[in-house]
């Protein structure tokens, strides 16, 4: 009996690294070719293939999940194979990915670990493909990416083309493309397949296969059936797929939009990186949240960081807390006692310019941001957010107001020292400064020369007290004081944080991050994607994406 269970347990013990393997996907894919087949019915066929090199110690890929542009088409006509065998099944039911799609079970045709193999899919007569395009009314527009996998489950980089086969009949002179994702030739390979069609192609053999790269193509509508340009409804205008009931990935047209190679990632990925406020703030209590700094009411609003901190450079400046000893690279000379009155995101401030390493700073800076705006967020809870925006907004108006109606130079340089950091609010703010001070002398505040270390003092120059002091100090040609106020903004984000929006990611990233998947599939094949192709030139389409 002894003997029986020794041996049940050894058995049981060789058998766990496999059930270990069972549980871990990881491929290289070596290429994806895509084959996108605009039809003269105004439908599109497409043709995938996909080369997977399992990684030795994976398990079997056993599915591959293919993310589709809408559910606008007949799973019983889709067909694949793995090296011509064929597969056992295909299931939308089983599709694991975020949106639409199919699982491709490979049966007994997995590619075992160590092993290569390719995997075409067809899925013929997609509908409702085509949108109307932006620019030319009697043009129809088509934006397609291809399928991508979890990032966990891939391995190096990806050699992938896409080719759009454009309607039969279509002239040479007639279509255009759109403009290519970041990283790939900013123009396709033109060219004619075997039936006379026109080709785009684009390639790029260091591609990323778990990314997603829309790409896009405009025909003229007379080539198309009457009735199959869909009219985009404003949730697809809004980037929210109908069909799907997903929020997704949104994919700006790029011709209209963007010049060369920006593409509409970029501009998402931006925008969703300066967007540092926690959602919860923008949930609507009741009244106004009075006695905000202007800095705090900066945060509120979401102006851009490089903005914010100059303001708050500003702030110990004229508290003498600090004054600037060199303006390139800025470095600051931080007085041995700070004032009461300093606030604790200046402190928070100050303490970055006392680090020396540029990254280190970097950091302690973005610190300072995200406790500002947290501190912001616990300020605001129980009001409107709206209303309390709106409030700060009058307050900056009519800064500027006291500022444009003074009467003489002295009285509008020391009405705008008193009122500067509101006026720093106003999203037109360099515009207007260039305005009001483009022509006439600017009576300079007395701590200015704290700010602009070359600037010379006079004791025998008529001038403003402004900040405070008794100092007076000379005056200053109002086109100089304008550019130096305006520049300030850019001059702290390049020589302080760098760019603004890698700067401004870091912030985000922990005050706001993005919603963590809700994906989790158990068995992980080939991955799941999106394939988008619901777009025009400048309209926006829902993509899936994120899947296995």
């Amino acid at each position: 009996m002894k003997r029986i269970y020794a041996l049940f347990v050894v058995i049981v013990l060789l058998a766990l690294p496999a059930v270990g393997l069972a549980q871990s996907y990881y491929f290289s894919l070596d290429s994806l070719q895509a084959d996108v087949f605009l039809n003269g019915d105004g439908t599109v066929d497409l043709l995938y293939r996909f080369t997977f090199t399992n990684l030795p110690g994976s398990a079997a890929i056993d599915f591959v999940d293919v993310g589709l542009p809408n559910n606008k088409f007949e799973e019983y006509f889709i067909t694949a194979e793995v090296d011509g065998q064929p597969v056992a099944y295909i299931s939308s039911g089983e599709y694991e990915g975020d949106g639409t799609g199919v699982a491709v079970a490979l049966g007994s045709a997995a590619i075992q670990p160590g092993q290569t193999g390719t995997v075409t899919v067809f899925i013929p007569g997609i509908e409702r493909m085509f949108y109307p395009d932006d620019q030319e009314g009697d043009y129809a527009s088509l934006v397609f990416a291809p399928t991508y996998f979890g990032s966990q489950y891939v391995a190096g980089s990806t050699d992938v083309s896409v080719t759009f086969h454009l309607p039969p009949g279509v002239q040479p002179e007639e279509p255009r493309w759109h403009n290519a994702p970041p990283g790939w030739a900013s123009e396709p390979e033109t060219g004619f397949d075997e039936e006379g069609r026109i080709t785009y192609t684009w390639r790029n053999s260091s591609a990323t296969g778990y990314l997603e790269y829309p790409f896009g193509a405009s025909v003229p509508r007379q080539y198309l059936p009457e009735g199959v340009v869909v009219r985009p409804s404003l949730l697809e205008r809004l980037g929210i797929s109908s069909d799907a009931l997903i929020f997704g990935l949104v994919c700006f047209g790029f011709a209209a939009i963007f010049f060369g190679s920006t593409a509409w990632g970029i501009f998402s990925e931006r925008r969703r990186r300066m967007q540092y406020l926690p959602p919860k703030i923008s949930v609507e209590g009741h009244g106004i949240k009075r006695g905000l700094t202007a800095i705090e009411a900066a945060i509120l609003m979401e102006q851009p960081m490089d903005k914010i901190l100059t303001m708050i450079l500003f702030a110990v400046i004229k508290k003498e807390a600090a004054s600037v000893k060199t303006r390139d690279p800025l470095e600051l000379e931080i007085a041995e006692k700070l004032p009461d009155e300093i606030r604790p995101y200046e402190t928070d401030f100050l303490d970055a310019f006392r680090v020396t390493k540029p990254a280190e700073r970097k950091e302690a800076l973005q610190n300072t941001m995200i406790s500002l705006v947290r501190g912001v967020t616990n300020k605001m809870k129980g009001f409107s957010r709206k209303e309390t925006i709106d409030y700060y907004r009058q307050i900056t108006e009519s800064a500027w107001g006291q500022v444009e109606a003074a009467g003489t130079p002295e009285v509008k340089s020391a009405k705008y020292d008193e009122v500067m950091e509101w006026t720093m609010l106003d999203k037109d703010y360099d515009d207007r400064t260039r305005r009001t001070f483009s022509s006439g002398p600017v009576f300079a505040p007395s701590w200015w020369g704290r700010y602009d270390p070359g600037f010379p003092r006079s004791s025998g120059s008529s001038g403003s007290s402004g900040g405070g002091g008794s100092v007076s100090l000379p005056n200053l040609p109002g086109s100089d004081f304008a550019a130096s106020m305006v520049n300030s903004v850019q001059s702290f984000s390049a020589g302080v944080i760098g760019g603004v929006s890698d700067f401004t990611s870091g912030v985000t990233s922990k005050t706001n991050p993005p919603p963590k998947s809700s994906s989790s599939g158990s068995r992980s094949g080939g991955g799941g994607g999106c394939a988008c192709a619901c777009a025009c030139a400048g309209c926006a389409c829902a993509c899936a994406g994120g899947g296995r």
